[in-house]
Parts: structure tokens; sequence; C-alpha cells
């Protein structure tokens, strides 16, 4: 019984050790990936309780292909792109949750900034922008003439 196990625990070590090779230098997972996982598993979900076949069928593909995506990030070797991905997706995900704040490129320095969104007068859906940046220019830059900033984000 002794030989059995030591036997098991070698050939744990080697696939241990194989698997770790293999994914020397890939990028592996991240929260985009789970996110990717997730979104294929609740459509597969959904796909189980759809009577028609068309639909099903489309669902289930989709479903499949979320997850072939997510094993394609897992397994790339490209770890720059895979990274820059997950960090819009990151900032996607802090733009969607973060209500009070927005990140712009202030359109006078050039350097990405935080606005902050001010309630002017009794008015909810009229917000105006001020930017509290290096340029101290920021007496009220307005949402329209602030451009988006998708690619980095700066402290207030």
């Amino acid at each position: 019984m002794n030989g059995i196990g030591n036997w098991l625990r070698s050939l744990g070590q080697k696939i241990s050790y194989s698997m770790r090779s293999f994914m020397m230098g890939r990028y592996g997972t991240d929260k985009l990936n789970m996110a990717i996982l997730g979104a294929g598993v609740v459509i597969c979900l959904i796909s189980m309780f759809i009577k028609a076949p068309l639909v099903n069928l489309i669902l289930t593909f989709l479903s499949y292909g979320c997850m072939f995506w997510a094993i394609f990030r897992s397994f790339s070797r490209k770890t720059y792109l895979r990274y820059q991905e997950n960090r819009k997706f990151l900032m996607m995900l802090d733009q969607i949750k973060d209500r009070d704040h927005r990140y712009y490129d202030c359109p006078r320095c050039r350097q990405g900034c935080c606005l902050r969104r001010v309630r002017e007068g009794h008015r909810p859906l009229h917000h105006r922008y001020r930017c509290f940046h290096r340029c101290q220019q920021g007496q009220g830059h307005s949402l329209r003439t602030a451009q988006r900033s998708d690619d980095r984000k700066a402290d207030p």
C-alpha cells in the first residue's frame, strides 16, 4: 500500500511540475476571465430553460464561445495585451460603481484627472464637473468640453 501511495504522490508532483512549466510565460486568470466564464455559465443555464431549438442552439454556441475565449485568454502568451484588456475592464467597472466622480483628460493640461460631480441649484439632472488638477484652472469644465479618458485615471 505504501508503494502505491508513493507512486501516486510522485505522479502528482510530475503533473504539477509539468503544468507549472506549461503555464510559465502564459497569462493565467484574472477578473475579466472570471466575468467571461460567469457569463458563459449564465448563458448556458438560460439556454437549458428555453424550448425554442434555434434560440437554444444560438445560446449554447454563445456560451461555448465565451468559455473558449476565457480559456484562450488564460493560455495566451501575449501577457501585455491581456493585462491591458483586464485593466480597461476594471476601469469600466470602477466608472460604473463610482457615481460621484468621472475620469477624463483635462482639456487645458491634457492630464488625466478626476472630475467631481457637483449639483447646481435645485436641478438634480444638471451637473457640472470641476477639475481639481495641476493646471489649477479648473473652475468648471463642462462635460461636453472634457475628453473621456478610458486608458488612465489619476487621483484628484
